[in-house]
């Protein structure tokens, strides 16, 4: 590890709602102070964006809230999309290609861009810190186990049993990282419930999601490496989205770097049909079906809870950007994943399916025009390709816990996992 700046933080956390202002601990997530929810939001002593080193994720380290930076992680790849492009109706389409696509120099440890957060939210940490609580329908939950394993930063990941698909890794995981699998039907909201109740034991503390700085602003390094290869900002940003703290991040990243006068790129927030819960509340059409969540073909995009309403959440930054929330069904989506193999030559994970699978459907229906600059986020690909260059190992999880349903099922995971963690303390300390 190398430091930033070492024994300060060149950055301030403001409150979205009351402006106040905090010197950052590194675990902070919410202010202090009464009022309406809020996120909080950094503000940077530089506007700059080149650091120390000169590729990957922490050439941003000027616009991330880290006091550390861990090397050669790699960042986004941003490139024009012609082919793809002229085959769904756009002159000017770029992608942001997040994934292993060796050819693009794209390595992303776990082929997602849930990796820019992980590296960032660690960055973020005090010293010693506390076990980090992350819910994940498994991708999150994958990048934090690689990088926390790489850089030995104890963290518990809750994870519905669908999710161990995605956790194949290079190497064993070290033991400071836990994983607790929800068997049977649990989704990623009921991980999202056990984790709350987690968080509160002793010697742990919630990573916080989109209430993490660290996340938003390393997922928003997708709009900075678009900026760099632009030499602009976009017109359009396209992705799919769970909660949209992808969204908001690449929102605040494209803030801060806007010039005087230029718009802020229009946010394209896409998510997938039947379990579509921004969609519903964008529309002011209701709840979305909670006994549809395990359908859509992109589960990571199923998060019944996201910050819609929160100053500075999703709502506000759809208003400011003059945004929209599409929805796209399953056999859409697929059809988009294999035309994105066949005119680029990678594999594609099924939400950045959804997202170019939506991005069609508004260019022919005519809400984005032929000759607009579009940033389409690849949120995840490459994943069958890096199965075919690498030897994985499947995670092990430290604990399985049949599901006893909705109403027990958080009290009672939360009761098991400190019993487990009371008796492993115990059991390191009598072996010392």
């Amino acid at each position: 590890m190398s430091g930033v700046r070492p024994g300060t933080r060149h950055y301030t956390v403001v409150c979205s709602s009351c402006g106040t202002r905090y010197e950052d601990d590194g675990l902070l997530l919410d202010c202090s102070r009464r009022h309406e929810p809020a996120f909080l939001h950094t503000e940077y002593d530089s506007t700059g964006t080149q650091a120390g080193e000169s590729t990957g994720l922490f050439r941003y380290a000027p616009l991330l809230p880290v006091v550390r930076t861990f090397p050669d992680v790699p960042g986004p790849v941003v490139h024009p999309a012609g082919r793809l492009g002229r085959r769904i109706g756009l002159d000017r389409l770029w992608v942001a290609f997040n994934g292993y696509w060796p050819e693009r120099g794209a390595y992303l440890p776990t082929c997602t861009f849930k990796d820019l957060e992980a590296y960032t939210v660690l960055g973020r940490l005090p010293a010693d810190p506390p076990v980090l609580v992350i819910p994940s329908a498994g991708n999150t939950a994958a990048a934090f186990a690689w990088a926390a394993t790489c850089h030995q930063v104890p963290c518990l990941l809750v994870v519905p049993a669908p999710a161990l698909e995605r956790m194949r890794f290079p190497a064993p995981l070290d033991p400071c990282v836990r994983i607790v699998v929800l068997d049977g039907t649990a989704t990623y909201s009921d991980a999202i419930a056990c984790a709350d109740l987690i968080s509160a034991l002793p010697g742990h503390h919630a990573e916080g999601g989109s209430r993490n700085v660290g996340r938003r602003d390393g997922l928003g390094t997708v709009m900075l490496a678009a900026a760099d290869a632009l030499g602009r900002l976009p017109e359009t940003y396209v992705q799919a989205v769970g909660s949209g703290t992808g969204a908001i991040g690449c929102h605040e990243a494209a803030r801060r770097l806007g010039a005087e006068g230029e718009a802020l790129p229009r946010l394209l927030m896409c998510q997938n049909t039947p379990f579509a819960p921004l969609y519903e509340a964008w529309r002011c059409s209701g709840a979305a079906p909670a006994d549809r969540e395990h359908e859509p073909l992109a589960r990571e995009l199923t998060n019944r809870r996201p910050p819609f309403t929160v100053r500075g959440g999703v709502r506000d930054v759809l208003t400011e950007s003059g945004g929209d929330v599409l929805c796209t069904d399953n056999v859409t989506a697929l059809d988009a994943m294999a035309l994105f193999e066949e005119t680029e030559g990678i594999d594609i994970e099924p939400g950045a399916g959804v997202a170019l699978a939506a991005l069609a459907e508004a260019v022919r229906d005519g809400r984005v025009r032929r000759d607009e600059l579009v940033l389409l986020n690849i949120t995840g690909g490459g994943r069958a390709r890096q199965a075919h260059d690498l030897p994985l190992i499947p995670a092990e999880p430290w604990l399985r816990v049949p599901w006893p349903g909705r109403e027990e099922g958080p009290r009672a995971v939360a009761e098991l996992v400190e019993r487990q963690s009371t008796g492993l303390a115990t059991a390191t300390e009598a072996a010392r």
